[in-house]
């Protein structure tokens, strides 16, 4: 790359890259085996935040890319700013994590089951779909100079790994396998007792749910774009696979994971019951944030042909105009034609 590119990039891309990069940090918890003295409730879920710098320092690290990044696109597109309601999604998902990975929820999420779910769903069903809904992409190459854009943002979308993880099939697949596979598999019990499997667990949620919303929203570039009817009949497949696993969950007659179940009952807890309220919190969940955005994505499609109708409609009086005109054309040559023939005779 030209040394000239390389300074315009120096001007933007430390906090933006830094900071977007945060998000697919493997967002890191302590795991831990100590139950806490004192049993679950609200204010201490909550209010009982501890300050963990391996997830403060991304997130605030994303901020501040991020603040840099809309300051950068005002400055570039004065007409068109990112808009509040992009930052206010973006700042949302990075709440959502820091509920789920610093307050009193991550106390607790080693201790029971149920808890543990909640600090899930929040990455995977809250975080990830607020952070797609801020277009970051879409604001990386609007706040781009078109060298950096061209060699380095556009390069790095177009690479074959990126093609390949972003493609919708590969996406979908990859958030079905993970969460079945966290589930049913050493890594969750694994997760539970040592802190590298922990990071690697949240990394893999966080990751692979940002890549399934990608295409669902549907905002930002992407390898295979979806239409409207494709978006809806992706999340519409996913939903029994999510619904099925909560199910699976909360039928299970024995305690699915060793872990729990030496910990015997804690606040009167016992294992089995714990493990049935996160497979009904999963179940419960789940179904509602893949209806309502199912929902969403039918209004927005709905919309969609509203606002398109009116061009359509011109497109196909011009059609018509031009069809009248070429049978016109058509009925005076043919008129044309008989007179000359009337003539000769």
């Amino acid at each position: 790359m030209p040394h000239s590119a390389l300074v315009r990039a120096a001007r933007f891309a430390p906090a933006v890259a830094l900071g977007l990069a945060a998000l697919i940090w493997p967002v890191v918890t302590l795991a831990h085996g100590v139950v806490p003295g004192e049993p679950p409730t609200v204010a201490n879920l909550l209010l009982g935040w501890e300050f963990e710098p391996t997830v403060a320092v991304p997130l605030a690290l994303a901020a501040v890319g991020w603040i840099a990044l809309v300051r950068r696109v005002g400055r570039l597109h004065p007409e068109h700013p990112v808009a509040v309601s992009r930052s206010l999604a973006f700042f949302g998902g990075l709440l959502a994590i820091a509920v789920a990975l610093m307050s009193g929820i991550e106390r607790y999420d080693t201790t029971l089951f149920s808890v543990h779910m909640v600090q899930h769903l929040l990455l995977v069903l809250m975080a990830a779909p607020l952070i797609a809904l801020a277009a970051p992409i879409t604001q990386v190459l609007r706040a781009a100079t078109p060298n950096v854009r061209n060699r380095i943002v556009l390069r790095v979308l177009h690479s074959t790994v990126v093609s390949t993880l972003g493609h919708p099939v590969v996406a979908w697949l990859a958030f079905a396998l993970v969460l079945w596979g966290s589930h049913f598999s050493p890594l969750f019990n694994a997760a539970l007792e040592d802190r590298t499997a922990h990071d690697l667990e949240h990394g893999l949620y966080l990751a692979s749910a940002l890549l399934f919303w990608w295409p669902v929203v549907g905002l930002d570039p992407s390898p295979r774009r979806l239409g409207y009817p494709a978006r809806a009949l992706y999340l519409l497949l996913q939903l029994p696979l999510n619904s099925f696993l909560g199910m699976a969950i909360l039928f299970a007659q024995a305690p699915l994971y060793q872990h729990y179940a030496t910990l015997g009952a804690p606040y009167g807890i016992a294992a089995l019951a714990d493990q049935q309220t996160a497979g009904g919190i999963m179940w419960l969940s789940g179904d509602i944030v893949f209806i309502g955005a199912l929902l969403i994505l039918i209004a927005s499609w709905m919309r969609h042909e509203q606002r398109d109708a009116p061009a359509a409609e011109r497109r196909a009086d011009v059609a018509r105009a031009q069809l009248r005109e070429r049978a016109d054309q058509l009925a005076r040559a043919n008129h044309s034609g008989s007179g000359d023939s009337s003539s000769s005779r």
